[in-house]
């Protein structure tokens, strides 16, 4: 590639960071819509489970990927997805955003990379390094500063649904230690993704209908709209990170994590007329501070998981 068209390139990648981050900041806002209209939370992490199957599976047609490897390693991957990057996670932040702003479940998804991190130091795959150590004391801080003062949150806001929520990044962290450092599949990230929402759908089928909720969405109302908006622009966020990956490097397409929650801070004042409080927005610039100095390996990258 000629050197003149490396401001384009650089441009055009930009353009896709943002895009992506907008795309990705979308889905605690509008799950959150959803919850409030009333779904269910296992209605909803089914019906947003089959959106993100079909935009997928439409993604994977285009590209002529459509087949699923079938070794025992993927099959497992698929399993490890379906449950730790999609049921898990979302049946508690999900279950959360009933009850807690969609902009703080944002802040507590981005613990993510220092879940990792944190798991790596107790596994003994990464060494200790202060400057790291530094950076999760700065995540815990975040946390502290969202639950502790009694002006951070609603008053009518349970703590405890802020530590409900945090399971999702721990789920999250979870499944990339295993796709990073366990497992050996032929599969690559969309087909892990796309086999991951295929046994997400097998597990939430029965699940939803034992919960007594809703297995088919009764009615064309607005929260249903809200979550077929949020599954498809999660998929499609994810299949534009896969491409920036390849495209730009890893080191550069992992900063939309900074941009996916910015935007969906953004997205829950313009979407749902939250007002955060100066304890929240110190809370992520702490936890801003804390991503940067634990910078995950760039081999972890690919298994930054849908922001929902």
């Amino acid at each position: 590639m000629p050197a003149a068209d490396a401001p384009l390139r650089l441009g055009v990648a930009l353009v896709m960071l943002v895009g992506i981050g907008a795309l990705w900041g979308l889905g605690a806002p509008l799950v959150r819509f959803a919850r409030l209209e009333g779904l269910g939370t296992f209605s909803v992490v089914l019906w947003q489970s089959a959106v993100g199957l079909i935009v997928l599976a439409a993604v994977q047609m285009v590209r002529g990927r459509f087949d699923l490897p079938r070794d025992p390693a993927s099959l497992l991957l698929y399993a490890v997805v379906g449950m730790l990057g999609i049921v898990l996670p979302h049946l508690a932040g999900y279950w959360a955003l009933g009850h807690i702003p969609a902009g703080v479940h944002a802040l507590l998804t981005s613990l993510v990379p220092m879940f990792a991190l944190a798991l790596a130091l107790g596994l003994r795959i990464e060494r200790f390094r202060p400057v790291r150590a530094l950076g999760l004391g700065l995540g815990a801080a975040a946390v502290a500063l969202l639950v502790l003062p009694d002006e951070s949150l609603p008053p009518s806001v349970p703590v405890v649904f802020v530590f409900i929520s945090a399971l999702a990044p721990l789920c999250y962290a979870l499944e990339s230690a295993f796709v990073a450092h366990m497992s050996r599949a032929q599969a690559g990230a969309l087909q892990a993704l796309l086999g991951g929402s295929l046994v997400a759908m097998l597990v939430m089928v029965p699940l939803t209908y034992g919960a007594g909720q809703p297995v088919l969405p009764r009615s064309a109302q607005p929260a249903m709209l809200a979550l077929v908006l949020s599954g498809a622009s999660s998929a499609l966020a994810y299949a534009g990170y896969v491409s920036l990956l390849r495209s730009a490097g890893s080191v550069f397409a992992t900063q939309v994590a900074y941009l996916v929650t910015a935007w969906a801070m953004l997205w829950s004042v313009l979407i749902l007329g939250e007002r955060h409080g100066p304890w929240v927005w110190l809370a992520m610039v702490l936890l801003f501070a804390g991503l940067f100095l634990v910078q995950p390996r760039p081999k972890l990258a690919p298994t930054v998981p849908p922001l929902t």
